[in-house]
């Protein structure tokens, strides 16, 4: 993140919020791009902590995300803010974790209300298509098999977060500017990979060609969000199941890859 773009943005401009979601995401990425992660997620990041922090006549209040990634190799499900993360599976979690860790050094410095959101999975329209959900759609829609990874007999599961709920949750978050937090933003359901592969071939009534391979390096076997401490403070409820929220997106998937014939009465909503 330019750093003379960020002062600049903050010389002419005074802010009560800052919302920082960008960052350089993925997990496998972060295996072959290390220093893009750490230039993007760390360096980044300080850069709008130290245009926050001398903002006058006060700093604005700042809601970041964070990832589930953090919790890296715990066993103990489900994920919990309270647990320690200090295992991390991958680089990318490493500098999600860096990012907390700096926020609260400036917290305690310099008096800046800071909220960390932990995000699980987040999936829907409009998502980014190296993600599981969306590739294994591309990949289903081209004749093409889609690979599933497992540690032996053991299926992955994942908190899929719909992407309605993730912005309850971060709208939630800027409204209440606590001090110093950090909360889980999930949909408290751990689901199978397979329950995402049906899913997506009812929806697009495609039997999916499915190969196997072992745990990729990085991945980790489960997510699986508490959302407790986000329900008390913040008033966070997910409402959108996995069954629903791929409902959705194939819809959206059918009008934006015009793959269904109905595409534009999908667009327009008629």
């Amino acid at each position: 993140m330019d750093e003379q773009a960020l002062e600049a943005l903050f010389s002419e401009h005074k802010f009560t919020h800052v919302l920082h979601l960008a960052a350089q995401a993925g997990v496998r990425h972060s295996l072959t791009h290390p220093h893009d992660y750490l230039r993007s997620n760390c360096v980044g990041f300080l850069n709008i902590l130290e245009c926050i922090r001398h903002q006058q006549p006060g700093p604005p209040v700042m809601v970041y995300a964070s990832s589930s990634s953090v919790y890296g190799l715990g066993s103990q499900v489900p994920f919990h803010e309270s647990m320690r993360v200090d295992s991390p599976a991958s680089l990318y979690a490493a500098t999600k974790r860096a990012d907390e860790l700096m926020a609260f050094t400036y917290h305690h410095l310099y008096g800046i209300h800071v909220t960390g959101l932990r995000y699980f999975t987040v999936y829907g329209p409009w998502g980014r298509p190296d993600m599981a959900y969306y590739s294994f759609a591309k990949a289903m829609q081209a004749g093409r098999p889609i690979v599933l990874y497992r540690s032996g007999s053991t299926e992955p599961a994942r908190d899929f977060t719909f992407i309605d709920d993730a912005i309850d949750g971060t709208i939630a978050a800027l409204d209440h500017a606590y001090e110093c937090e950090i909360f889980n933003i999930g949909n408290h359901q751990m689901e199978p990979l397979s329950a995402l592969v049906q899913a997506l071939e009812e929806e697009f009534g495609i039997v999916a060609q499915k190969q196997y391979g072992g745990l990729q390096p990085g991945d980790v076997p489960v997510t699986y969000a508490d959302v407790s401490k986000a329900h008390d403070l913040l008033g966070y409820q997910p409402k959108i199941g996995l069954r629903e929220g791929i409902q959705r997106f194939a819809e959206w998937y059918r009008w934006y890859h015009h793959a269904d014939r109905n595409r534009l009465d999908i667009g327009l909503g008629i």
